[in-house]
C-alpha cells in the first residue's frame, strides 16, 4: 500500500497531467477552428482507485470513463452523484441492466456496436423509470478482428435503428477505438468522419449535433484536429494501468 506521502505526489501528477491534457485538447480545437468547449476530455480511470479520481474531481473535473461494468458500478456509489459517467468498454447485454440501476448519473454508453445491445439499454431504461440515455455507435473502423464496433458499411443501418425503435435512447453520434496499439491513422478519424456524413444525410441531422469520439492518449490532439468532440484519455493522465487481477466484466 502507497504511504500517505507517496499518494499525495501521485494525485498532485495526475492533477498536473489533467491540466496540461485540456490545455492541449483546448489549443487543438482552437486550431481546428472550435472554440476549446466543444471537445469533452473523458478521464478514464480504468484500474485506478476511487481516491485517484476524487483527487481529480476536487481539482474540477467532472467526467470521467471506465471500461469494466465491475469497476463502474462499485466505484461510482463512491463518489459524487455529478460526475458525468461514460462506459466506453464493450459491454454484454446481461450487464445492461446492472449498469444503469448501480450508475444513475450513467451519462453515456459510447459502445452501441449492434442492435440486440441497443435493445436491452432501451429496454433497462424504460423498466428503470430514468431519464432517457445518450449512446454512440461504436464503429470498426481499423478493420481489426479483435476490435468491437460495427462495420462502417453498416453503420447508418444501426443508427437508424436507435434512432427510430428504442424510444428511452439518444443517438448521440459515433465512436471508434483506434488500432492495435491504440493509436490511430487519419484514414481511422476519416473513415469515422466519413460515417458521420452518412448517417447524418440518411437520419436528416446536422452534422453539428453529432458527437465524434476518438482519440486517446497517443494520438487525441490529432484527433480533434481532425473533428472530435469527445477524447478518452487514461494512461497520460492516471499512470501505467495496474492489472492484480485481470478477471474484469
Amino acid at each position: 500500500m502507497a504511504t500517505p506521502a507517496v499518494a499525495e505526489g501521485v494525485s498532485a501528477a495526475a492533477i498536473t497531467a489533467l491540466r496540461a491534457v485540456l490545455r492541449r485538447a483546448h489549443q487543438a480545437a482552437e486550431r481546428s477552428g472550435r472554440r476549446p468547449e466543444a471537445v469533452r476530455v473523458v478521464a478514464v480511470g480504468k484500474t485506478k482507485p476511487v481516491s485517484l479520481i476524487r483527487q481529480l474531481y476536487d481539482a474540477g473535473h467532472r467526467c470521467f470513463g471506465e471500461n469494466y461494468v465491475q469497476e463502474i458500478v462499485e466505484k461510482a456509489p463512491q463518489l459524487p452523484s455529478d460526475i458525468e459517467w461514460h462506459y466506453i468498454g464493450h459491454l454484454q447485454s446481461n450487464k445492461a441492466k446492472s449498469l444503469l440501476a448501480s450508475v444513475p448519473n450513467l451519462d453515456m454508453v459510447q459502445s452501441v456496436d449492434n442492435e440486440k445491445i441497443a435493445n436491452y439499454l432501451d429496454k433497462a431504461v424504460a423498466g428503470l423509470g430514468r431519464k432517457p440515455l445518450k449512446v454512440l455507435v461504436q464503429v470498426n473502423t481499423s478493420g481489426e478482428e479483435s476490435k468491437s464496433g460495427i462495420n462502417p458499411s453498416n453503420c447508418v443501418e444501426l443508427a437508424k435503428h436507435v434512432k427510430h425503435s428504442c424510444p428511452n435512447l439518444i443517438f448521440s453520434g459515433l465512436m471508434t477505438i483506434g488500432m492495435r496499439d491504440y493509436s490511430s491513422k487519419p484514414e481511422n478519424f476519416q473513415a469515422l468522419s466519413k460515417c458521420r456524413e452518412e448517417v447524418s444525410k440518411a437520419l436528416d441531422l446536422p452534422q453539428e449535433q453529432f458527437e465524434l469520439s476518438m482519440g486517446m492518449s497517443g494520438d487525441f490532439e490529432q484527433a480533434i484536429e481532425m473533428g472530435s468532440t469527445n477524447v478518452r484519455i487514461g494512461s497520460i493522465i492516471f499512470g501505467p494501468r495496474e492489472y492484480p487481477n485481470r478477471k474484469q466484466a
